[in-house]
């Protein structure tokens, strides 16, 4: 097989376009969340503690500025996509709900078979 006939084999596989709709609908959905929640409520959590402008807070050390501010809205827009992330994956399992897998059957040593026939022996006489 020549390279790219195994590169067209891999690209072509289930898993890795399931793979490239994903990314491409996660970027998507990371952008409506990222407006959710700097056009939502970032403003509503900054009017309750006290301050408008949540972006802006920072504190000055010398000549850096450690705008703790950002990090607190980005700590915010984790859990607010872990939780749509939990609440499409908890939906997405219920919808599944398949049958659970009937057990398999033990493997039997061959000890164990030959008591087997003996007792089948046994029952016939």
């Amino acid at each position: 097989m020549s390279f790219f006939s195994e590169f067209k084999a891999f690209a072509m596989k289930g898993n890795v376009i399931d793979l490239a709709v994903g990314i491409v609908i996660g970027a998507a959905f990371g952008k409506i969340v990222n407006s959710l929640v700097e056009s939502i409520i970032m403003p509503i959590v900054g009017i309750l503690i006290g301050k408008v402008d949540f972006k802006g807070l920072m504190v000055k050390v010398g000549d850096a500025e450690i705008k703790y501010g950002l990090f607190i809205q980005s700590i915010v827009e984790f859990i607010i996509v872990a939780f749509a992330i939990f609440l499409v994956v908890k939906a997405i399992n219920r919808m599944k709900k398949e049958e659970p897998a009937a057990p398999a059957e033990p493997v039997l040593t061959t000890q164990e078979k030959l008591l087997m026939e003996i007792r089948d022996e046994l029952k016939q006489k």
